[in-house]
């Protein structure tokens, strides 16, 4: 329309121009003629009615600027089009590879690496980058690129419209169109990246678990053949150590104790912790897990627990060297007696009275439970080395438990014996080979 307007206004102004020259033929006093705009489809001879007009030359003038006027924005509309062409172009093209490369990735399923993905499918704007958060940073730079854009064609709209030029709606929402595509583009590649990124850290906690199975499972290979495949020289010439104050460092013995209503438990120990050596030993069933503890814990002295009953000790065991504990129980009137190195050094009564010993518990060496089998605390846990533990269902003698101590015989427990099948070790506790009397012998 606006070529149309133009050519109708060379025509006036040609028509202008023949007319007056044809009223000069005829007029010689100066009169002149405006020739109007011909309508489609009407001869171009011009035979309109002539109506006279002063000063020529002025509205020739006018005429002429006019027509100035109208080319020059002629060519401004002309280029504002091919520059707006140019760029709908390059926005289309970009936008049918995002295009592609999404229906791509959605017709291959999730891609299994980032290396795979950048081989086999096209990029949406070049050659992304390798890491995932630089595919959504460039990304967004492209986005925010094309969203300038149009910031700008809207500006020149603006700056048309007030020249009195239209700009067509259609381009505007069709680059709306495309950046709101771009924009549901970027939202599902952070989705997929963020699946992505717990896919993996599910993968790397089951293989650390995985590795971490393995690595026990070699340590526990290697500590046997270091053994020897005979084991030890005797089955209870081996002691346990603990040499860390941890929550973690501790020996399970496999057999557990029956109901008793009387027992003796003994064993070497050897230990300078301080302050307090920890818990040698702990038994705990299901509803209490203090059924029998031996615990040196902080400034206090040695304690024995029974059902959760407390009663002290005068025992002294921290000063690095072997010495061999035995204690005594009944519950007839709770009867207990202490001895150390062969030595009764205490007794007592009303310990947890009329109480028998609750079965199917376990036994833990080390580490003080809070809950059957687990749950330590560090504060409690026992520094040093134990052998020779053993638990039988009957108070010793006196005697028996001398030749123990001085090594003139060796009575495993009927109940609980030390044995190396039946002593296993956790957290990086070990067992290793142990003569003790022959230690205690050559002092070694």
């Amino acid at each position: 329309s606006m070529f149309a307007f133009a050519a109708g206004l060379l025509c006036m102004y040609l028509c202008t121009l023949g007319a007056g020259r044809i009223a000069l033929g005829q007029n010689a006093r100066g009169t002149r003629f405006l020739c109007t705009a011909i309508p489609a489809g009407v001869d171009p001879s011009c035979p309109v009615p002539a109506v006279p007009m002063q000063g020529s030359g002025a509205q020739e003038e006018v005429l002429r600027n006019t027509v100035m006027q109208l080319r020059e924005t002629i060519l401004q509309q002309k280029e504002t089009i091919v520059d707006q062409v140019g760029t709908i172009k390059e926005l289309t093209a970009k936008l049918s590879r995002c295009e592609s490369a999404a229906e791509d990735s959605l017709r291959d399923g999730k891609y299994r690496s980032q290396g795979s993905w950048r081989k086999e499918n096209t990029n949406t704007m070049g050659d992304l980058p390798r890491d995932p958060s630089d595919t959504i940073d460039h990304l967004g730079k492209t986005m925010q690129n094309l969203k300038d854009r149009l910031e700008n064609l809207e500006q020149q709209q603006m700056r048309t419209n007030m020249s009195g030029a239209t700009f067509p709606n259609e381009l505007r929402d069709l680059l709306q169109r495309r950046l709101g595509d771009l924009e549901n583009q970027l939202l599902k590649k952070v989705t997929e990246l963020e699946e992505e990124k717990t896919q993996l850290y599910n993968e790397t906690a089951a293989h650390q678990h995985r590795t971490e199975s393995t690595l026990n499972s070699l340590l526990e290979r290697i500590t046997e053949l270091e053994k020897g495949n005979s084991g030890f020289k005797s089955p209870e010439g081996f002691k346990v150590s603990l040499p860390l104050r941890t929550n973690y460092l501790y020996g399970r013995i496999k057999k557990s104790l029956p109901e008793m209503y009387a027992f003796t438990v003994c064993m070497w120990l050897k230990s300078t912790a301080s302050p307090g050596i920890g818990t040698p030993f702990s038994y705990g069933v299901p509803g209490q897990t203090n059924e029998i503890v031996l615990i040196e814990w902080g400034n206090n002295p040695i304690e024995l627990l029974i059902n959760d009953k407390v009663a002290q000790l005068p025992l002294s065991v921290s000063d690095g060297q072997w010495h061999h504990i035995c204690i005594t129980w009944t519950t007839r009137d709770g009867l207990w007696e202490a001895f150390q190195d062969g030595e009764k050094l205490g007794s007592g009564e009303n310990l947890a009275p009329w109480h028998p010993i609750k079965p199917g518990g376990v036994i833990i060496l080390g580490q003080e439970q809070d809950t059957v089998g687990g749950r330590f605390d560090a504060t409690q846990a026992f520094v040093g080395e134990i052998t020779h533990f053993n638990i039988w269902d009957r108070i010793l003698r006196p005697v028996d438990i001398m030749n123990m101590a001085n090594c003139s015989s060796y009575m495993p427990g009927n109940v609980v014996p030390w044995v190396d099948n039946n002593v296993e070790v956790y957290g990086g506790a070990t067992k290793w080979a142990l003569e003790i009397c022959e230690d205690q012998l050559f002092g070694s």
